[in-house]
């Protein structure tokens, strides 16, 4: 097994009186995908944020690829980590190909790099969520499933080792949202270590390799998708009835609402 790359130990945060990460471990390896999942408030974008290093925690410690994000030289967080947060600026005055050109921003200091490799990392991360054809549109023009589609091709090209997704799905039509999925998936295959909230539970259960499930910004389960997605935890969870099922096309749990 290999050594985790990204690990939380006992990490609270409060925000006044309100306790929204509460003593929660949670650690991934490189080549895994570890989805965020949980209902709405249950701390699932407060947990991402804290792995990034945006919040400070309470007490626990936090550590991405080596490094306390929280009190590294930016450079080094920015090398070690990509992350893709929410309430992203919708009006950014760049063109496509300049907002992913962004993500090669932390390598400038790497002697090894060059502007031929940052040409043909920008072109490939453009390529495999297809963006080229946006490539001179400014970013503000485009819509919100193109600026999701941008932001994680500038992912891509950041090349980290740890990458941290905060809902990477929202506002992708069917068939983006399946390229988007597949894209993040061979990122894990590829060696780095994913962490994504994800709200859409059957795309946990295909692409995910282990979810953590949140309830009041606690841990409530852990473990593979066929371990943690079972019926009567996630009708409680959701407040709402829910049915688990075997996929017909795709080896993983299929999640179903029902009226009972």
């Amino acid at each position: 097994m290999s050594e985790s790359i990204v690990v939380a130990e006992q990490v609270s945060y409060r925000v006044n009186d309100a306790v929204l990460i509460d003593d929660v471990s949670m650690h991934a390896q490189p080549g895994e995908l570890v989805a965020l999942a949980g209902p709405n408030g249950a701390g699932k974008s407060t947990m991402l944020r804290l792995l990034a290093g945006d919040l400070k925690p309470e007490s626990g410690t936090v550590r991405v690829a080596g490094l306390d994000t929280h009190r590294a030289p930016p450079a080094e967080v920015a090398r070690a980590r990509s992350v893709m947060r929410q309430g992203r600026s919708a009006d950014v005055p760049f063109t496509a190909a300049a907002v992913v050109s962004m993500g090669r921003y932390p390598h400038r200091s790497d002697p090894d790099n060059s502007k031929a490799a940052d040409l043909r990392a920008i072109g490939a991360a453009m390529e495999r969520v297809d963006v080229v054809h946006l490539a001179a549109r400014v970013f503000a023009t485009l819509s919100g499933g193109e600026q999701t589609r941008v932001v994680i091709a500038r992912i891509l090209a950041q090349d980290a080792p740890v990458v941290l997704l905060d809902e990477p799905t929202t506002a992708l039509d069917v068939a983006h949202q399946e390229r988007v999925l597949a894209a993040i998936r061979r990122m894990a295959n590829e060696g780095r270590s994913v962490v994504a909230v994800l709200h859409d539970l059957n795309a946990a259960a295909h692409y995910a390799d282990r979810i953590v499930l949140l309830r009041a910004g606690a841990v409530c389960a852990e473990g593979a998708p066929i371990e943690v997605l079972e019926r009567g935890l996630l009708s409680e969870l959701y407040g709402q009835p829910m049915i688990v099922t075997d996929h017909p096309t795709r080896n993983c749990p299929l999640v179903l609402t029902s009226d009972e």
